[in-house]
């Protein structure tokens, strides 16, 4: 395959890297290689699909259980950094979506017979819990108005009133890239725009949500200051930094660090941009648990039950004669979860299979 793109096509090399047999065609090289030759797509949609074949559609009916006739999985509480369940043996937290052949493995997920199966996703809850954090005013009335979020930057950053859905689609890349330390030149290449135009789209979208930019510095100076950052209801994640510099800086005052002034390796560099993103993501963790616990007291009194839990989504398999009174009863419990100072909202839909109840 390196030979092929490499020497054969010569496609750019700058874009790989080193390894003993010539140079890498992993997934990230091949997505910078993505519109460079018709065969970088081509390679990509086989090793999706054949990764497809192999860990769901060959190897899910092996894992069903004799006695059961189900799949079952272990749920891991202490594996993730940021404190989200983990699932193995199968894994059941990864089951893809966004293709039509991916789809298709959704559809073969089916709750008893004659019973519905239920998904109930958080609403964008960690562009809600930045908005809480930050309490940047234009994210935080957005979603006190209920507004769609990414037109809304959409059209800060096209600065005009009426945007396309190509417009909006960049609005939504950037709002989810900010939260997870996404620089000008990955936003560029899954925005399909130039590395100038994604530098310019970022310097904007700063400009335009002060509050969101002064937060993640705010929380990347603390884990430099005080070792660990913090979730909305207090967990800590602490952080260790290779550079004898920030090791020393660990007694000052988180405010009084200049970030400007740091020259940090690339291992560093990637432990800030998860420092930034933890609390987010860690109390994104801390809600969805709460909201288990609650709904362990509210499945007491119904046969339906919580059958998996997917980052922001639960799943359910519910009898059709209480599916209105508990379509009610679960969005009550997760939405009041905790309290921000903007809504949480949750999406619930029920179908015979899990891909129709999405």
């Amino acid at each position: 395959m390196s030979q092929l793109l490499f020497e054969k096509l010569g496609l750019d090399s700058k874009k790989s890297r080193k390894i003993k047999t010539g140079y890498s065609t992993d997934a990230a090289t091949l997505e910078k290689l993505q519109g460079d030759h018709p065969v970088v797509d081509l390679i990509w949609q086989y090793r999706t699909l054949d990764k497809l074949k192999s860990t769901y559609v060959d190897a899910l009916p092996q894992l069903v259980r004799a006695d059961t006739q189900r799949v079952h999985t272990d749920f891991n509480q202490t594996v993730t950094g940021t404190g989200r369940l983990s699932s193995s043996n199968p894994n059941l937290q990864n089951i893809p979506i966004r293709t039509e052949f991916s789809r298709q493995i959704r559809k073969a997920f089916l709750p008893e017979q004659d019973w519905l199966l239920v998904s109930a996703d958080y609403s964008q809850i960690e562009l809600r819990i930045l908005a809480h954090l930050s309490q940047e005013p234009v994210l935080v009335e957005a979603y006190r108005q209920n507004a769609d979020i990414h037109t809304v930057t959409a059209r800060l950053l096209f600065e005009k009133e009426t945007v396309t859905p190509e417009e909006r689609g960049l609005g939504k890349t950037i709002n989810f890239g900010v939260i997870y330390g996404m620089g000008a030149q990955k936003f560029a290449r899954s925005a399909g725009v130039t590395s100038a135009e994604g530098k310019k789209f970022i310097q904007r979208f700063y400009r335009r949500y002060p509050g969101v930019f002064a937060y993640l510095e705010r929380v990347k100076k603390e884990a430099i200051g005080r070792g660990y950052v913090e979730t909305i209801l207090g967990r800590r994640r602490y952080f260790e930094f290779e550079n004898r510099t920030l090791q020393k800086m660990k007694s000052s005052h988180p405010e009084e660090i200049d970030l400007n002034k740091l020259h940090l390796g690339w291992k560093d560099a990637g432990i800030l941009r998860a420092a930034a993103n933890a609390p987010i993501q860690g109390s994104s963790a801390d809600i969805i648990k709460i909201a288990m616990v609650k709904l362990d007291e509210v499945l007491q009194k119904y046969q339906g039950r919580l059958l998996l839990q997917v980052h922001d989504e639960l799943v359910f398999e519910v009898p059709p004669e209480e599916w209105e009174v508990l379509q009610s009863e679960i969005k009550t419990a997760m939405e009041s979860a905790v309290e921000l100072t903007v809504p949480l909202v949750v999406d619930i839909h029920a179908g015979d299979n899990w891909m129709d109840a999405k």
